[in-house]
């Protein structure tokens, strides 16, 4: 893991596919888990998305709250 990745994944969205323009922060849990059962995508955003299940696979997204404040990005309701 990379020092920024966690701030990444609050400011970074999804460049394609049905959740193309949310942030991977944001991504729903059915979604990050068939990239798990499928692969990930190669490169950065493949090595965000695994980060980003693992966080939501473990319940730990309450974790990225305080980066979302700093972002400027709010949780979604």
């Amino acid at each position: 893991m990379q020092p920024d990745d966690l701030q990444r994944l609050v400011s970074t969205a999804m460049p394609y596919g049905k959740y193309k323009g949310r942030l991977l922060a944001d991504l729903p849990g059915n979604y990050l888990n068939w990239f798990a059962r499928e692969g990930f995508p190669k490169g950065e955003l493949g090595r965000l998305l695994q980060l980003m299940h693992e966080i939501d696979h473990n319940g730990l997204s309450a974790l990225l709250a305080p980066l979302r404040e700093n972002s400027g990005h709010r949780e979604p309701q």
